[in-house]
């Protein structure tokens, strides 16, 4: 494989990542402030996954799809040329899902905390924070070039 193969797998799977991290950023921005106040009408609570009766089996799997792919796409993007700069935007875009479950939690713009979703923002704000910090250690670890032998 080229260099410039490897170097457009790599922008892919770090765009990919950044799109993740901005698409979990929205959909929590529906649900926090969006989501139960009847702007789809008839089809409000039985339209997509996301039903009253399976949100937190549903948000579970939301977690674990998108802490997995956030952690697995590190090595591709750390593997190319230019892959920290890569991995700092994908660690820039990380911030972005739990600024909105902070506010969220905090009250602001106009949220009403609603018991029902506290849990779930509890939840949010743990896997934001494996994500952010968790891609910040292998990103690291796997920018460190040289292996000491001699020990």
């Amino acid at each position: 494989m080229s260099n410039n193969n490897v170097r457009e797998a790599g922008r892919a799977v770090a765009s990919f990542s950044i799109c993740m991290a901005l698409g979990l950023a929205a959909w929590e921005v529906y649900y926090f402030w969006f989501a139960g106040r009847g702007l789809l009408g008839p089809l409000e609570g039985t339209l997509g996954l996301f039903t009253p009766d399976r949100v937190g089996m549903n948000v579970a799997w939301l977690c674990v799809i998108y802490i997995s792919l956030q952690l697995l796409s590190i090595p591709f993007a750390v593997s190319t040329p230019g892959g920290r700069f890569s991995s700092v935007l994908d660690g820039m875009a990380s911030i972005i899902p739990l600024m909105v479950v902070v506010i969220y939690l905090l009250g602001g713009l106009g949220a009403t905390v609603d018991s029902a979703k506290v849990e779930i923002a509890l939840l949010l704000v743990v896997v934001n924070l494996v994500d952010l910090f968790g891609g910040y250690i292998f990103t690291i670890s796997l920018s460190r070039r040289s292996v000491d032998l001699n020990n």
